[in-house]
């Protein structure tokens, strides 16, 4: 196949009798083998790909007539950078460091967010000391919290530090505990969601309870009621680690979390950057001494604001 890879370019296949009845992603896998079968998964998932002027899901059954079309875009360079970015560290050693990210950074580098991120800021204090599990892209990176959710976060500074982090978030045996403000009076002290979470039917940008998603649980308990009957400042234990997991969870059982304009009203009356969500304590066995550890970041400044709002 013959086009410039350094602009966004179209592939279009055509369904026979002898390649129908396979996955959408197979089928343009076998179409077009330059593209991954994982790459082509997320095309798909973006909306990228049109069966007959419509989008699809992967497991998609292509028919015999069916005209697809692939639209690659072109490949984005992006090698992170060094920059002086303050880190707001709660606990650094040989093997890792824990870092209370505060609210709108971006984790790693993506199309949009090159620069200004976590990683551009621990390049910059940890210089070559840092895991290369996750690529160029994200040294150092096992783990993520949303953009605007504030907290704890631990980045391994070699190999053996990220596999066995990896392992304990792959094992769920890592202590996660958030804290959140949700809108409504939450009618149970305490609670349990257990309710799978996968892509969004309709938006594939978003997340949401569905039949045969991944297992998410997450119990709940209510730290403060406000007289207004507003809202409810809460408290989060995570069993899993979904994507978006505790947002999904509160909007489906009708409390979503302040702020949120995804997955909760649009008006968002408090003027919030994104939801209110701070992961406030993070426990684990440290990868070298074998000894379980804890550590707290404290909560971010606009929570008493917050307070203070919903009190008043």
């Amino acid at each position: 196949m013959d086009y410039d890879n350094t602009v966004e370019h179209t592939i279009d296949l055509i369904v026979d009798d002898n390649t129908c009845g396979v996955r959408l992603d197979r089928f343009i896998s076998d179409g077009a083998p330059e593209l991954s079968r994982s790459y082509i998964k997320g095309l798909v998932s973006e909306g990228k790909v049109l069966v007959n002027g419509r989008t699809q899901k992967p497991s998609y059954i292509v028919a015999a007539g069916d005209e697809i079309t692939v639209n690659v875009p072109p490949p984005v360079d992006i090698t992170p950078e060094p920059e002086n970015i303050p880190l707001d560290i709660l606990y650094e050693d040989n093997d890792i460091i824990i870092v209370n990210k505060p609210k709108g950074m971006v984790v790693h580098p993506a199309a949009g967010h090159s620069h200004g991120t976590l990683v551009n800021a621990l390049l910059y204090h940890c210089k070559d000391s840092l895991s290369g599990i996750n690529g160029i892209i994200r040294p150092g990176i096992v783990h993520r919290i949303d953009a605007d959710t504030t907290g704890s976060l631990i980045v391994c500074k070699n190999d053996i530090a990220h596999r066995n982090i990896a392992e304990q978030i792959a094992k769920h045996s890592i202590n996660r505990i958030y804290e959140g403000f949700v809108y409504g009076n939450v009618k149970e002290d305490t609670g349990r969601i257990d309710e799978p979470i996968g892509r969004h039917p309709k938006n594939r940008k978003k997340m949401a309870v569905v039949r045969g998603g991944k297992e998410a649980i997450t119990e709940y308990s209510v730290l403060e009621r406000f007289d207004s009957g507003r809202a409810c400042r809460m408290e989060f234990k995570l069993y899993t680690g979904r994507t978006h997991q505790i947002r999904v969870h509160m909007a489906h059982i009708g409390h979503p979390l302040l702020g949120d304009t995804v997955y909760g009203s649009a008006k968002n009356p408090y003027h919030l950057q994104g939801q209110a969500l701070h992961a406030r304590v993070i426990g684990f066995v440290h990868p070298a001494t074998g000894e379980y550890m804890e550590v707290e970041a404290p909560a971010p400044e606009y929570f008493k604001e917050l307070c203070k709002k919903l009190k008043a």
